[in-house]
Protein backbone atom coordinates (compact mmCIF):
# COMPACT_ATOMS: atom_id res chain seq x y z
CA UNK A 1 0.00 0.00 0.00
CA UNK A 2 1.36 3.43 -0.95
CA UNK A 3 1.89 5.82 1.95
CA UNK A 4 1.68 9.59 1.67
CA UNK A 5 5.48 9.87 1.85
CA UNK A 6 5.89 7.23 -0.84
CA UNK A 7 3.44 9.03 -3.14
CA UNK A 8 5.32 12.27 -2.58
CA UNK A 9 8.61 10.55 -3.50
CA UNK A 10 7.07 9.12 -6.67
CA UNK A 11 5.85 12.58 -7.70
CA UNK A 12 9.41 13.91 -7.27
CA UNK A 13 10.81 11.08 -9.38
CA UNK A 14 8.19 11.30 -12.14
CA UNK A 15 9.99 13.97 -14.26
CA UNK A 16 13.20 11.93 -14.12
CA UNK A 17 11.38 8.75 -15.12
CA UNK A 18 9.60 10.50 -18.00
CA UNK A 19 12.88 12.00 -19.17
CA UNK A 20 14.56 8.59 -19.06
CA UNK A 21 11.70 7.01 -21.01
CA UNK A 22 11.95 9.71 -23.68
CA UNK A 23 15.73 9.38 -24.03
CA UNK A 24 15.67 5.58 -24.15
CA UNK A 25 12.75 5.65 -26.57
CA UNK A 26 14.60 8.01 -28.91
CA UNK A 27 17.74 5.87 -28.78
CA UNK A 28 15.84 2.66 -29.50
CA UNK A 29 13.95 4.41 -32.29
CA UNK A 30 17.27 5.35 -33.87
CA UNK A 31 18.45 1.75 -33.42
CA UNK A 32 15.38 0.49 -35.26
CA UNK A 33 16.01 2.92 -38.13
CA UNK A 34 19.66 1.85 -38.38
CA UNK A 35 18.80 -1.85 -38.40
CA UNK A 36 16.17 -1.18 -41.06
CA UNK A 37 18.78 0.70 -43.11
CA UNK A 38 21.14 -2.28 -42.90
CA UNK A 39 18.28 -4.52 -44.01
CA UNK A 40 17.59 -2.26 -46.98
CA UNK A 41 21.24 -2.49 -48.01
CA UNK A 42 21.13 -6.28 -47.76
CA UNK A 43 17.99 -6.35 -49.88
CA UNK A 44 19.74 -4.17 -52.49
CA UNK A 45 22.65 -6.62 -52.52
CA UNK A 46 20.30 -9.59 -52.91
CA UNK A 47 18.40 -7.96 -55.79
CA UNK A 48 21.43 -6.17 -57.27
CA UNK A 49 19.75 -2.78 -57.31
CA UNK A 50 19.80 0.47 -55.33
CA UNK A 51 23.07 1.10 -53.52
CA UNK A 52 24.49 -2.20 -54.78
CA UNK A 53 24.66 -0.71 -58.28
CA UNK A 54 27.46 1.55 -56.98
CA UNK A 55 29.63 -1.30 -55.69
CA UNK A 56 31.56 -1.87 -58.92
CA UNK A 57 31.88 1.80 -59.99
CA UNK A 58 33.16 2.85 -56.56
CA UNK A 59 35.69 0.02 -56.49
CA UNK A 60 36.88 0.94 -59.99
CA UNK A 61 37.27 4.57 -58.91
CA UNK A 62 39.35 3.80 -55.80
CA UNK A 63 41.57 1.43 -57.78
CA UNK A 64 42.35 4.34 -60.10
CA UNK A 65 43.37 6.48 -57.10
CA UNK A 66 45.88 4.02 -55.68
CA UNK A 67 49.59 4.79 -55.56
CA UNK A 68 52.24 2.64 -53.83
CA UNK A 69 52.75 5.16 -51.03
CA UNK A 70 49.07 5.82 -50.42
CA UNK A 71 48.23 2.11 -50.50
CA UNK A 72 50.96 1.39 -47.95
CA UNK A 73 49.63 4.11 -45.64
CA UNK A 74 46.05 2.86 -45.92
CA UNK A 75 47.21 -0.71 -45.26
CA UNK A 76 48.91 0.42 -42.06
CA UNK A 77 45.78 2.28 -40.97
CA UNK A 78 43.37 -0.56 -41.72
CA UNK A 79 45.56 -3.01 -39.77
CA UNK A 80 45.13 -0.86 -36.65
CA UNK A 81 41.43 -1.74 -36.88
CA UNK A 82 42.02 -5.47 -37.24
CA UNK A 83 41.46 -8.29 -34.74
CA UNK A 84 44.89 -7.84 -33.12
CA UNK A 85 45.61 -4.14 -32.77
CA UNK A 86 42.08 -2.79 -32.51
CA UNK A 87 41.25 -4.53 -29.20
CA UNK A 88 44.68 -3.65 -27.80
CA UNK A 89 44.28 0.04 -28.64
CA UNK A 90 40.72 0.48 -27.44
CA UNK A 91 40.88 -1.76 -24.38
CA UNK A 92 43.99 0.19 -23.41
CA UNK A 93 42.10 3.46 -23.85
CA UNK A 94 39.11 2.12 -21.90
CA UNK A 95 41.39 0.96 -19.10
CA UNK A 96 42.99 4.41 -18.98
CA UNK A 97 39.59 6.10 -18.75
CA UNK A 98 38.43 3.66 -16.05
CA UNK A 99 41.56 4.36 -14.01
CA UNK A 100 41.36 8.12 -14.56
CA UNK A 101 37.66 8.35 -13.70
CA UNK A 102 37.78 5.61 -11.03
CA UNK A 103 34.84 3.95 -12.75
CA UNK A 104 34.69 0.52 -14.45
CA UNK A 105 32.00 1.71 -16.87
CA UNK A 106 34.33 2.46 -19.85
CA UNK A 107 36.01 -0.94 -19.63
CA UNK A 108 32.72 -2.84 -19.31
CA UNK A 109 30.99 -0.98 -22.14
CA UNK A 110 33.96 -1.29 -24.49
CA UNK A 111 34.18 -5.03 -23.74
CA UNK A 112 30.47 -5.47 -24.49
CA UNK A 113 30.80 -3.34 -27.62
CA UNK A 114 33.75 -5.37 -28.91
CA UNK A 115 32.16 -8.73 -28.14
CA UNK A 116 28.85 -7.79 -29.72
CA UNK A 117 30.49 -6.32 -32.82
CA UNK A 118 32.50 -9.49 -33.36
CA UNK A 119 29.40 -11.66 -32.96
CA UNK A 120 27.32 -9.53 -35.33
CA UNK A 121 30.04 -9.62 -37.97
CA UNK A 122 30.61 -13.36 -37.76
CA UNK A 123 26.90 -14.26 -37.74
CA UNK A 124 26.19 -11.86 -40.59
CA UNK A 125 29.02 -13.18 -42.73
CA UNK A 126 27.86 -16.75 -42.17
CA UNK A 127 24.23 -16.03 -42.97
CA UNK A 128 24.80 -13.90 -46.06
CA UNK A 129 27.85 -15.72 -47.44
CA UNK A 130 28.81 -12.95 -49.84
CA UNK A 131 32.09 -13.26 -51.75
CA UNK A 132 34.65 -10.48 -51.45
CA UNK A 133 35.80 -8.43 -54.45
CA UNK A 134 38.16 -10.35 -56.78
CA UNK A 135 41.76 -10.70 -55.60
CA UNK A 136 42.86 -9.00 -58.82
CA UNK A 137 41.20 -5.82 -57.49
CA UNK A 138 42.56 -6.10 -53.94
CA UNK A 139 45.86 -5.08 -52.37
CA UNK A 140 47.84 -7.91 -50.77
CA UNK A 141 47.69 -9.52 -48.27
CA UNK A 142 44.36 -10.93 -49.49
CA UNK A 143 41.43 -11.75 -47.20
CA UNK A 144 39.29 -14.81 -47.85
CA UNK A 145 36.47 -14.76 -45.30
CA UNK A 146 32.96 -13.75 -46.36
CA UNK A 147 32.43 -10.08 -47.16
CA UNK A 148 29.07 -8.90 -45.75
CA UNK A 149 29.18 -7.06 -43.37
CA UNK A 150 32.62 -5.54 -42.85
CA UNK A 151 33.90 -6.53 -39.40
CA UNK A 152 36.48 -3.72 -39.28
CA UNK A 153 33.74 -1.18 -39.99
CA UNK A 154 31.30 -2.54 -37.41
CA UNK A 155 33.97 -2.42 -34.71
CA UNK A 156 35.11 1.05 -35.73
CA UNK A 157 31.59 2.52 -35.62
CA UNK A 158 30.53 0.80 -32.42
CA UNK A 159 33.69 1.85 -30.58
CA UNK A 160 33.60 5.39 -31.99
CA UNK A 161 29.98 5.79 -30.90
CA UNK A 162 30.64 4.31 -27.47
CA UNK A 163 33.70 6.48 -26.78
CA UNK A 164 31.79 9.56 -27.92
CA UNK A 165 29.02 8.70 -25.45
CA UNK A 166 31.47 8.12 -22.59
CA UNK A 167 33.50 11.28 -23.20
CA UNK A 168 30.52 13.58 -23.80
CA UNK A 169 28.78 12.20 -20.70
CA UNK A 170 31.89 12.78 -18.60
CA UNK A 171 32.48 16.25 -20.07
CA UNK A 172 28.81 17.25 -20.10
CA UNK A 173 29.47 20.57 -18.30
CA UNK A 174 32.10 21.61 -20.84
CA UNK A 175 31.52 23.56 -24.07
CA UNK A 176 29.05 22.05 -26.52
CA UNK A 177 31.63 22.72 -29.22
CA UNK A 178 33.89 20.23 -27.46
CA UNK A 179 31.10 17.64 -27.63
CA UNK A 180 30.71 18.31 -31.36
CA UNK A 181 34.47 18.02 -31.89
CA UNK A 182 34.58 14.67 -30.07
CA UNK A 183 31.73 13.34 -32.21
CA UNK A 184 33.31 14.60 -35.43
CA UNK A 185 36.71 13.06 -34.66
CA UNK A 186 35.08 9.73 -33.78
CA UNK A 187 32.95 9.73 -36.94
CA UNK A 188 35.89 10.64 -39.19
CA UNK A 189 37.93 7.79 -37.69
CA UNK A 190 35.14 5.24 -38.21
CA UNK A 191 34.32 6.49 -41.72
CA UNK A 192 38.02 6.40 -42.66
CA UNK A 193 38.26 2.81 -41.43
CA UNK A 194 35.27 1.84 -43.57
CA UNK A 195 36.68 3.67 -46.59
CA UNK A 196 40.02 1.90 -46.16
CA UNK A 197 38.27 -1.45 -46.60
CA UNK A 198 36.82 -0.37 -49.94
CA UNK A 199 40.01 1.41 -51.04
CA UNK A 200 42.07 -1.76 -50.57
CA UNK A 201 39.50 -3.93 -52.37
CA UNK A 202 38.69 -6.00 -49.28
CA UNK A 203 34.98 -5.07 -49.24
CA UNK A 204 32.24 -3.71 -51.43
CA UNK A 205 30.69 -0.33 -50.63
CA UNK A 206 27.49 -2.02 -49.45
CA UNK A 207 29.42 -4.23 -47.00
CA UNK A 208 30.71 -1.08 -45.34
CA UNK A 209 27.41 0.85 -45.44
CA UNK A 210 25.50 -1.96 -43.72
CA UNK A 211 28.30 -2.46 -41.19
CA UNK A 212 28.28 1.22 -40.24
CA UNK A 213 24.53 1.07 -39.53
CA UNK A 214 24.86 -2.16 -37.53
CA UNK A 215 27.79 -0.82 -35.51
CA UNK A 216 25.93 2.33 -34.48
CA UNK A 217 22.80 0.28 -33.76
CA UNK A 218 24.65 -2.06 -31.39
CA UNK A 219 26.23 0.92 -29.64
CA UNK A 220 22.75 2.43 -29.28
CA UNK A 221 21.44 -0.73 -27.61
CA UNK A 222 24.31 -0.64 -25.10
CA UNK A 223 23.84 3.07 -24.41
CA UNK A 224 20.10 2.60 -23.79
CA UNK A 225 20.80 -0.33 -21.47
CA UNK A 226 23.40 1.72 -19.60
CA UNK A 227 20.98 4.61 -19.12
CA UNK A 228 18.38 2.26 -17.63
CA UNK A 229 20.98 0.50 -15.46
CA UNK A 230 22.21 3.83 -14.07
CA UNK A 231 18.66 4.91 -13.26
CA UNK A 232 17.93 1.63 -11.46
CA UNK A 233 21.18 1.81 -9.50
CA UNK A 234 20.58 5.41 -8.47
CA UNK A 235 17.03 4.54 -7.44
CA UNK A 236 18.27 1.71 -5.23
CA UNK A 237 20.93 3.93 -3.68
CA UNK A 238 18.39 6.62 -2.85
CA UNK A 239 15.77 4.19 -1.55
CA UNK A 240 17.22 3.39 1.90
CA UNK A 241 17.98 7.05 2.56
CA UNK A 242 14.45 8.15 1.72
CA UNK A 243 12.90 5.37 3.79
CA UNK A 244 15.10 6.25 6.77
CA UNK A 245 14.10 9.90 6.45
CA UNK A 246 10.42 8.91 6.33
CA UNK A 247 10.76 6.94 9.55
Amino acid sequence: MLTHDRLRALRRELPTLVGLAIVVGLILGAVALLVNAAGEVLEAVSENDGLALWDRPVLDWVIAQRTPGLTEAVLWFTHTGGPVWQPIIFFGLALLLSWRWRDWTPLVLVALAEGGALAIAQVGKGLVGRVRPPESDAAPPYETSFSFPSGHTIEAFVIATMLTYLLVRHLWDRSRWLHVLIGMVAFVYAAAMGFSRVFLGYHWLTDVAAAAALGMAWAGVLIAAHRVWRAVRQRRERGPVEEEGAR
